[in-house]
């Protein structure tokens, strides 16, 4: 039989459970304002290519008429993933690191300004000055030590270097795991290091208007931050539960006291 006593109990017991409980399950998806009836579609006109900067470590592909003779010049680009960069027997630095002044040093041409510019940019640029030595050189560059952190409030925080430069904030956060469900998802924190500045940029996964900022596309050296929210300090935090606890069996005994009343 359910006494008033227990029927107070138990309301008071869901209080507690909801006033302790986990995210809201409306703070969880992301892009809410998307529509979700029908297709739509939009212009991507918020990327643009990446421009190297000092301490960018590219590498460089050569071929020409003459095999040999270019590949002074040589990485083998197809198994340069991570840091298990393939080098030539004639160069065996692991490819060209961008100097303070922009510059990097190559065989036969000496110091090349690539500072400012895009890979493609660097590769028509390239390609001109070297028909002074080869007959139709073709050339090939990849950013070596593009890589990107995440860390924080995500299933796999890590650095990851990646091969595409045409990478997203969602597909970094996609590589480690994706936010874990505590994750504040409106607060999400991208540090940048760029043209000797740090900023600070707070992005909105729970907007669609995330896919339109110029933030969305990654840059070398990004830091992604997701900041764990309150559910996620008191699920860990012994304080937490203590005072959880305390609220418990003090509503226990005013229920107790309540139900006396009867």
């Amino acid at each position: 039989m359910i006494t008033p006593k227990t029927s107070i109990l138990n309301l008071l017991i869901l209080f507690v459970l909801l006033f302790t409980s986990c995210t809201p399950y409306k703070n969880i998806p992301y892009f809410q304002d998307l529509e979700s009836t029908q297709a739509s579609e939009e212009k991507i006109d918020n990327y643009a290519q990446l421009k190297i900067q000092p301490t960018d470590v590219l590498g460089i592909n050569v071929t020409s008429r003459n095999p040999e003779s270019s590949s002074i010049f040589n990485y083998n680009l197809t198994r340069a993933n991570g840091n298990n960069y393939n080098t030539s027997p004639d160069n065996p630095v692991i490819g060209y690191l961008v100097d303070e002044k922009g510059f990097i040093h190559l065989p036969l041409i000496g110091d090349f300004q690539v500072a400012g510019l895009t890979t493609s940019q660097i590769r028509d640029k390239l390609s001109i000055a070297l028909q002074t030595f080869y007959k139709d050189p073709v050339v090939n560059i990849r950013i070596l030590n593009f890589k990107i952190s995440v860390y924080g409030d995500v299933a796999r925080p890590n650095v990851y270097t990646l091969q595409n430069e045409q990478t997203s904030i969602t597909e970094a956060i996609s590589l480690a795991g994706d936010l874990n469900i505590t994750a504040m998802r409106k607060n999400v924190l991208l540090i940048r290091f760029e043209n000797g500045e740090r900023k600070y940029i707070h992005l909105d996964l729970t907007s669609k208007k995330l896919m339109e900022s110029p933030y969305f596309y990654l840059k070398n050296n990004d830091q992604i931050y997701v900041q764990p929210g309150k559910s996620k300090f008191a699920s860990v935090n012994d304080a937490g539960f203590r005072a959880a606890t305390l609220i418990l069996s003090g509503l226990s005994i005013i229920a107790i006291l309540v139900s006396r009343s009867y």
